[in-house]
């Protein structure tokens, strides 16, 4: 399926920062909201996206606002889902629940020595988590630094592991560990938002000790 530039930048923008009204998608991609409301309504017809219940303001009339359907998210993939799906289910029906966390272990060792490897040559924490986000966002997490009163915010928009972390939370716990481990001694780390549990996305928050 092709799309305009414009519609991947919609769905980029829904993809990015949740539902918003036909108005601020327009603002944001400096065009006209009939241009916005046409690219959606064609993305809607298509199944991509959808509105959600309207959304009462405190003055004025309610506002539907716009999101991406389970069609519309498939257009970000999971990586290489169907294989690492089938590798799973062999690691663990022949080897047993405790070899599968134990790969996926060693897995996230591999990968945070990588990390480490970056972000040990800058010189301080808010570099070094622009750094980790663009490192993340390289391998398709989408991600992104938000400044806070009290620390950051790490939020991957997307997760190109979903199906796999749907089938073994195990990825979820070692990349929790993984981040931790990369600001220890220097800041906290905590999961503020989880995919699995219902939210649009994961984040983190990152404070310095």
């Amino acid at each position: 399926m092709e799309f305009s530039n414009s519609q991947q930048q919609i769905m980029h923008g829904l993809k990015t920062r949740g539902p918003q009204s036909v108005k601020i998608l327009a603002k944001h991609l400096d065009m006209t909201t009939m241009g916005a409301r046409q690219h959606l309504s064609d993305l809607e017809n298509k199944g991509y996206v959808s509105q959600t219940q309207e959304e009462r303001q405190t003055r004025g009339r309610p506002v539907h606002l716009w999101k991406l359907t389970k069609k519309g998210h498939g257009q970000f993939p999971d990586t290489h889902s169907q294989i690492t799906l089938e590798l799973i289910d062999v690691i663990r029906s022949t080897l047993g629940e405790d070899s599968l966390n134990r790969v996926i272990d060693q897995r996230s060792k591999q990968i945070c020595a990588q990390y480490k490897s970056a972000l040990d040559k800058l010189d301080n924490t808010q570099e070094k988590i622009q750094r980790l986000a663009e490192l993340r966002t390289a391998e398709g997490y989408m991600a992104e630094v938000r400044l806070l009163p009290d620390g950051w915010l790490l939020i991957e928009n997307h997760c190109p592991i979903c199906a796999a972390a749907s089938n073994c939370q195990q990825f979820c716990h070692t990349e929790l560990d993984m981040f931790q481990q990369l600001f220890e001694n220097t800041a906290t780390v905590s999961r503020s938002d989880h995919l699995l549990a219902g939210a649009r996305r994961c984040a983190y928050k990152i404070s310095t000790i």
